[in-house]
């Protein structure tokens, strides 16, 4: 089910365009790139929201679900 966008576009014959004329993602980003880029984000949301309870809590509760 994940894989329909690929069978559709064999299905209709077209590549896919990426926006703004510009070439199209392979799908792979470093994850230090990614990071970088969710950060700024995460930092505002909890600053926001103030999560930071929230944040030690849910790293709290995987740690114990790893057994760590």
């Amino acid at each position: 089910m994940a894989d329909t966008a690929t069978r559709t576009l064999i299905r209709t014959g077209r590549r896919a365009r990426a926006p703004f004329g510009s070439r199209p993602s392979s799908g792979t980003r470093h994850p230090l790139v990614a990071t970088a880029m969710v950060l700024p984000l995460a930092t505002l949301l909890v600053v926001v929201f103030g999560g930071w309870d929230a944040v030690v809590t849910q790293a709290s509760s995987v740690g114990v679900m790893l057994g760590r």
